[in-house]
């Protein structure tokens, strides 16, 4: 069917995306886990409201920007945990004008950090809530022990102007045995140093169906469920049915009897292949390789005649959908296949 809809363009399918939300909550509580996204995925208000009416506690921001944006964008959201090592005097006030209005947490994996949210949440009225991230096996941000996870706990506790709020960790997919060794011992040495652990949050869309194997994680959050990838169908973890945003292309030229070019480059599709062989999956069309990608243009292939001709739409889904949304002003809300609104991704480009 041909969509109404100038190309290149990003859809998302409403109804989809209402089912994703379902599913996982359906999940946290079957198994008492509050759920608090991150909307990295979307970027929009209303998916993040359509999150919290299914039972979402809050949201998760990466950036300060990204976080003013959505509070701006929806009155609904109240509550919201930073996973980021937050630096920068202006960042920070930033941070003491977001926190006055909002319950808000951050994290950080190091001292340097601290000191300076402490040296400028000292002056103010409200103190601020900090999350120790820990490295449970990704290899990026966070301490590496246990022990030290207990040792930065005592000193936000000690510092003025912060409450220590928990324990944070973002693990690879299947590290549920790591996150439970790795926490359990963390609470049991804070509180065996006379502090509460009152949240331990834990996230990652690829492993969030077995997130109940790590019972100490008192929170998760999934990011790219609500859309999922042609990454996660690669996991096993969705299928094509499963994902709700889908690039929409137009075959601008058919030069050979088995390529075409659409509208859809690397400023659309994007140019991440996270472990992936081409840049995408064409829908209904299991024979094509979208192999190349210049800026405006994608080079569609097939080991035999390709099939389509100039002016053909072609929906598809790409390797990373929460890269794929920063890369429009507006996304094309789908309902019953048909679309329906128009919504701006008022957190585009918040990176700050």
């Amino acid at each position: 069917m041909t969509l109404p809809i100038e190309t290149p363009a990003v859809l998302v399918d409403l109804d989809v995306a209402r089912h994703n939300i379902r599913a996982f909550q359906a999940y946290a509580d079957r198994h008492g886990i509050r759920v608090r996204p991150h909307i990295k995925t979307h970027k929009l208000p209303q998916m993040a409201e359509l999150q919290l009416d299914a039972g979402a506690v809050g949201i998760t921001c990466q950036k300060v920007s990204e976080a003013e944006a959505m509070v701006d964008g929806s009155p609904r959201i109240q509550d919201v945990l930073i996973t980021y090592n937050i630096l920068g005097a202006e960042k920070l006030a930033r941070l003491e004008s977001l926190n006055a209005r909002v319950t808000l947490s951050v994290v950080g994996d190091n001292q340097t950090v601290f000191d300076a949210l402490s040296a400028h949440f000292a002056r103010t009225e409200k103190p601020l809530t900090v999350l120790v991230e820990c490295n449970t096996g990704a290899d990026r941000c966070g301490v590496a022990t246990p022990a030290e996870a207990a040792h930065l706990a005592r000193r936000i506790a000690d510092a003025p102007g912060l409450r220590f709020g928990g324990l944070m960790t973002y693990p690879p997919a299947g590290a549920a045995a790591q996150v439970q060794s790795f926490m359990s011992e963390a609470k049991r040495l804070i509180e065996a140093d006379g502090l509460v652990v009152a949240s331990i949050t834990s996230g990652g869309t690829p492993g969030m169906m077995r997130a109940a194997e790590a019972p100490v994680a008192t929170e998760y959050r999934p990011g790219t469920y609500i859309y999922n990838d042609r990454s996660l169908v690669a996991r096993g973890v969705a299928t094509w049915e499963d994902c709700a945003l889908t690039v929409l292309a137009t075959v601008v030229s058919v030069p050979s009897e088995n390529r075409a070019i659409i509208d859809a480059g690397s400023k659309v599709l994007t140019s991440d292949l996270l472990g992936l062989t081409g840049y995408g999956h064409v829908l209904g069309r299991d024979d094509i390789r979208i192999d190349q990608l210049s800026e405006e243009h994608g080079r569609l292939v097939s080991d035999g005649p390709i099939g389509l001709v100039v002016g053909e739409q072609v929906r598809i889904v790409p390797n990373h959908a929460c890269v794929v949304t920063n890369m429009v002003d507006a996304v094309h809300i789908l309902e019953g296949g048909l679309p329906t609104a128009q919504w701006p991704v008022v957190a585009r480009g918040h990176v700050v």
